[in-house]
């Protein structure tokens, strides 16, 4: 467990990761985490629940609408 300190940044407060927190997470500075309530307390991802939703949909359109997509794109 990695305790973490909150930290001003201007007109908000801040947390600032450690480095092995960012590297076991893939993040860098820039990249957009997401924060989720689970049942648990708070969970901080770089995964986002929704738009993976949304990829789903449009994969599977995508695959079932082959061949329109394919005459489209001529």
């Amino acid at each position: 467990m990695v305790s973490l300190k909150l930290t001003k940044v201007g007109n908000s407060t801040g947390v600032i990761l450690p480095k092995e927190t960012l590297a076991r997470m893939k993040l860098k500075a820039g990249d957009t985490v997401f924060v989720t309530e689970t049942p648990a307390g708070v969970q901080l991802t770089p995964y986002d629940a929704i738009f993976e939703k949304q990829m789903a949909a449009a994969r599977r359109i995508m695959k079932k609408r082959r061949a329109a997509l394919r005459e489209l794109a001529k």
